[in-house]
Order: structure tokens, then C-alpha cells, then sequence
């Protein structure tokens, strides 16, 4: 997501008071002990405050927290997650009634406060929380309207809490978010996708490890693009966010016009080769861009270059989900640092590299309007000769806005 916390406020956060008339049931004490105030709750988080206070009473209803639990266990959604509006509409009338007399509330009040709320999501982000939570007491309903914004959260007997945005209390937390996923197609999980007789397929490592070979190991070597290693500064996801889906998009020129678009991406749910689960240090080997499709770009788009751009992504796998204007100012604050030479192609000859080269595309082709959220530009790669900045080991720099570093990776042409 694009929203983080200022160093100074993320500081000042860590010991938000616990502003509560109530400890979570079961814990004793509040999540966070009271050592100051603050008032920085967004009006977005302060909108949908309601929504998480009328899921927390609800909670305290066995029989609606068995009913939860269980569709949590069953959600084929990454990290179990729900759509809110349709686990607790009119259809499902059960625990409308349960969530209207918890709440001291008509059916019809609870039905309208669920319906008219933005379309939101319900999940336990962190895996620990995941783990331990076993459907009793000990748990707290958080919402907040952007990552890096102060949770609120409630605990089952109504008490408000403030929980520190950088990190989870020992509580388990169930989170009440705007909707990240496209509920409307369930992702098959990469090991139940990946064909047997496909060698490579698979691998292991994943997000926030070490992830060695996390990709794909790739025994056929396709020609074309490889990344072999990666770090990044940050997991640029907030823990109320859940886990952070690292990708890796080639960026080009579309058709013949000023525009780029996506030709290429490697992530946690691409297939075979592009399989990436990498975290924010990682080792192995994941093609980028294969040496036809590199071919072909170059044969619709002669003495074009592509751009290599790192992503943090919750919306949908590999579609780039990110404002013109928020594009515009991502490429703006550090191009001109560069004369434009920020984007890559392979130099043609017979021993084959990645060189640097002039990116002349710095729009963004129009996008679906349907977008929920700005995914998190994490970097524009770009060769350390031109950015002057070296890493043992790798060659690649992932630059962003206000020309600072966010990590940098490996890249060869095989």
C-alpha cells in the first residue's frame, strides 16, 4: 500500500495510550500500556470505526464466533480472508440477528451500517495471530483506512483501543480493512497450479527470509532475464496489511504511443518460471523476461527500452494498480537525476548483458476504474554505474521517490 508513517510520528506511536474502557477479554491488561495520548486517528479509520466496534460485540456471541472461525478456516482467499458485506448480509440472517442483539441494535440498523460501509475485508494478518487463535475470547477487532494509519481496535466487550501501526500486540488481532482482494476469483495457491511434469516449478524460501531459490529453480534456463538476488530496505507493508506480495514488472512501451504498460511479471502466484515468493533478502533465480519476449518488444518497438520496476502488491497478482498522477511523480522525482537513462535492454551482440538506457515513456496507460488502492512503487531498477552506487554482488539499484534507495538486485541476461 502507498501510505507510511513519518519516521517522527511512527516514533511517537510506539507508546500510543490503550485508550480503552475495557481490557481485552481474557488478556488483563490493554494491548499497549498507557505511557501517552494521541489524537492522529484519519477520518477514514474514524469512518469505519462502527463497523469493527459492531463485529467486536458480536464476537462475544460463542455461537456467532464458532460460525466466524470456521468460515475463516475455510476462506480459500490468501491469509483466510472474507468479504464482510457478503458473510453478514440479509442472506445471512443468522448473524445479522446475532450482530443486531449484541449491539442493542434492529436488524434493519445492523443490516444498513454493514451495507452502506465501504466493501471491506476480514482476516488475521499477522500468521502468528493465525496460529493461536483458536476461536475463544482473547481477540481484538482493528481497522484502519490506509497502511501506516493508527489502528483502532476493540476488544469483545466494546473497549477502544490504540495499537502501534508498526507493531502487532501479543493479542490476536482480527483486522476489519478496505477490500484488497478480488473476491471474485479465488487463488489457487502456486503448489495446487504447478503441473508435475514441469521441472522448476515450485521451489521454496518466501516473503521475509532468506528465500534461497525462492523462485523457481529454472533447470530448463530459459534464455532471457534473470534476477538472482534482491534486497530491500522495508517489506513496505504495515502488519495490519498482512503479508507483502513482492513483485518484480517489466515495463514498456505501448503500441505506439507515450505510454508504458506491463509485458512481463514475476510474483508469488505466476506460474512456472516467473514464480517469485521472494522476501526482503532473497537468493536464487526467477526469469524476468524471457529472451523472445525480449525479442519481440524489440522487434514491435525498435531502440525502445523496458523499464524494470519492483512492486509491493495486495491487489490483484501482477496488475499494476497505481494513480497517473502518483506514476507521474514517481518517475519525475528521479529521471531528470539520470538525463532518462532509467531503463534497461539487453546490448544485442552475440555475448549478450543488461546495459543500461534512455526510458523516453513516462506515462502510464489508462487503468481500470475500479482501483481500491495504490500499490506501493517500491523502485525503478537502475544500473549502479549510472546511480553511482555500488552493493557487492549485485548491479542493479532500485531507486524512488526523492531519488532514494529502496533496495537494489542482481540481474543477467543467460
Amino acid at each position: 500500500m502507498s501510505s507510511r508513517l513519518p519516521p517522527i510520528l511512527a516514533l511517537a506511536t510506539l507508546a500510543i495510550a490503550a485508550c480503552s474502557d475495557g481490557a481485552p477479554a481474557g488478556s488483563g491488561t490493554a494491548p499497549n500500556p498507557a505511557a501517552a495520548t494521541s489524537t492522529s486517528v484519519t477520518p477514514g479509520t474514524e469512518r469505519l470505526e462502527g463497523i469493527a466496534r459492531r463485529l467486536a460485540k458480536a464476537l462475544k456471541d460463542p455461537e456467532f464466533r464458532s460460525r466466524l472461525y470456521t468460515r475463516l478456516q475455510a476462506s480459500s482467499y490468501p491469509e483466510g480472508k472474507i468479504h464482510l458485506q457478503r458473510s453478514f448480509s440479509r442472506a445471512n440472517r443468522e448473524d445479522l440477528r446475532a450482530i443486531a442483539r449484541q449491539n442493542r441494535e434492529t436488524e434493519d440498523q445492523a443490516d444498513s451500517a454493514i451495507s452502506k460501509a465501504r466493501a471491506l475485508e476480514v482476516y488475521l494478518p499477522v500468521p502468528a495471530h493465525r496460529a493461536a487463535w483458536t476461536g475463544d475470547e482473547r481477540l481484538l477487532v482493528a481497522t484502519a483506512d490506509k497502511d501506516g494509519d493508527i489502528p483502532v481496535a476493540y476488544d469483545l466487550n466494546g473497549g477502544r483501543h490504540l495499537l502501534d501501526p508498526t507493531r502487532a500486540p501479543q493479542t490476536p488481532v482480527l483486522a476489519v480493512v478496505p477490500v484488497e482482494t478480488d473476491f471474485d476469483h479465488p487463488v489457487i495457491p502456486f503448489a495446487q497450479s504447478c503441473p508435475p511434469d514441469i521441472p522448476g516449478c515450485g521451489g521454496t524460501g518466501g516473503s521475509g527470509g532468506s528465500g534461497q531459490n525462492g523462485g523457481g529453480s529454472n533447470v530448463l534456463t530459459i534464455p532471457g532475464l534473470y534476477m538472482t538476488k534482491a534486497h530491500f530496505n522495508d517489506d513496505f507493508e504495515g502488519w495490519l496489511k498482512g503479508s507483502p506480495e513482492l513483485e518484480i514488472h517489466i515495463m514498456g512501451q505501448k503500441g505506439r504511443t507515450d505510454s508504458l504498460t506491463r509485458y512481463q511479471c514475476a510474483g508469488e502466484h505466476q506460474p512456472a518460471s516467473y514464480y517469485w515468493d521472494g522476501g526482503t533478502d532473497w537468493s536464487g533465480e526467477v526469469l524476468l523476461f524471457s529472451q523472445a519476449e525480449i525479442d519481440a518488444y524489440h522487434s514491435a518497438h525498435p531502440g525502445e527500452t523496458f523499464r524494470i520496476v519492483a512492486m509491493e502488491d495486495d491487489d490483484t497478482s501482477c496488475e499494476m494498480k497505481v494513480d497517473q498522477n502518483r506514476w507521474a511523480e514517481f518517475v519525475a522525482s528521479f529521471g531528470p537525476l539520470y538525463r532518462d537513462i532509467t531503463g534497461a535492454t539487453d546490448t544485442g551482440s552475440v555475448k549478450k548483458y543488461l546495459a543500461a538506457g534512455k526510458s523516453l515513456r513516462k506515462l502510464l496507460s489508462a487503468l481500470a476504474s475500479w482501483i481500491k488502492t495504490n500499490d506501493d512503487l517500491i523502485g525503478n531498477a537502475i544500473e549502479d554505474k549510472v546511480v553511482g552506487e555500488y552493493h557487492s554482488g549485485f548491479n542493479w539499484i532500485l531507486r524512488a521517490d526523492n531519488n532514494v534507495t529502496n533496495g537494489w538486485v542482481s540481474l543477467i541476461i543467460r
